[in-house]
């Protein structure tokens, strides 16, 4: 349980990295690669960050579950 749980933490900090990265700051982010910085132009946020936005979110709550799991494990073993 303890190496799953590991592991999701890995995969998940990774993500969330990339998912971060990628999320457009003052001067435009990666996300403009995939389609986002045309549509933002034109006024509001685009699909692609607002499906980005809930991604990112969605990957910190999994990375922040899997550390209170390893936390509880380690405490208990």
């Amino acid at each position: 349980m303890i190496i799953a749980a590991s592991v999701v933490l890995i995969v998940t900090s990774l993500l969330m990295v990339t998912l971060v990265l990628m999320h457009k700051g003052k001067g435009g982010g990666l996300s403009d690669m995939f389609g986002g910085g045309i549509s933002s132009s034109l006024g509001g946020s685009s699909v692609v960050e607002r499906n980005l936005d809930r991604l990112t979110v969605a990957t910190g709550v999994i990375w922040f579950a899997s550390i209170i799991v390893l936390g509880l494990l380690f405490k208990n073993g």
